[in-house]
């Protein structure tokens, strides 16, 4: 199998052409090929700088999960170290989990933050949501997104070989005139729900615009919810 390590985007679009199949940190088609056989060619984003950047708003598609820091969101951060073990998060990348695993545990911390992403196909590169990208599973070049004013993350513990564990994540973005956009996202199951509220000078209106959501109906979820939605709310300016 030869490896393409491209170090431009125009490159990396020649490549994907050619048929070279992206790799991210090959934990997830690792066994796979094992089993199935080897492409004639794969392709790691490692050295193309357009997938490896971090910051405050931004998360490259080539970074591997135990590099996403304090520069990045909270919830992002915890998302990423909740993933697997050390060594899985020394490989595994940020555009393995969302484009290529079914567990997709970075997801609802992307979807509170609001992230849009940056996709790299054989005609282009262009930004789409984050549903094309679970669904279509293309080239994640990396993520983007306004920085909100707090975020939060919890995982449940899970039992080994058992469902996914349970995951909650919210985040809280300044709006226009005052007031403040609230995100939450549930991981139940394969399954992830978002929904979203506003907050302005009334504390119980967002877990009030919450609880007629389907998050409310998920079970061992509400809680959580209500937890970080107060924690949230006491990062408020001035409250």
């Amino acid at each position: 199998m030869l490896v393409r390590m491209p170090r431009t985007v125009s490159r990396a679009r020649e490549h994907l052409t050619e048929g070279a199949v992206p790799i991210g940190g090959a934990t997830l088609v690792w066994a796979t090929w094992l089993r199935d056989g080897f492409p004639e060619q794969a392709m790691s984003l490692r050295e193309l700088p357009e997938a490896n950047g971090t910051g405050p708003q931004e998360l490259g598609g080539a970074v591997t999960l135990d590099r996403v820091d304090d520069r990045v969101p909270y919830a992002l951060r915890a998302a990423a170290g909740s993933v697997g073990t050390g060594a899985v998060r020394r490989a595994a990348t940020v555009g393995g989990n969302l484009a290529g695993s079914a567990l997709r545990c970075l997801l609802p911390a992307a979807l509170v933050l609001e992230a849009r992403a940056t996709v790299l196909a054989s005609h282009g590169v262009y930004e789409t949501d984050l549903a094309e990208v679970t669904a279509k599973r293309p080239v994640l070049l990396g993520l983007r997104w306004s920085a909100p004013v707090a975020s939060a993350y919890r995982k449940l513990p899970g039992d080994a070989g058992g469902a996914p564990p349970l995951v909650v994540a919210t985040a809280l973005h300044a709006g226009p005139g005052g007031q403040y956009r609230l995100r939450a996202a549930v991981r139940d199951g394969y399954e992830v729900l978002g929904a979203s509220a506003t907050y302005d000078s009334d504390a119980d209106r967002p877990l009030d615009e919450l609880r007629g959501t389907p998050l409310a109906d998920v079970a061992g979820a509400w809680d959580l919810v209500t937890e970080q939605v107060a924690e949230l709310l006491a990062a408020v300016p001035g409250r």
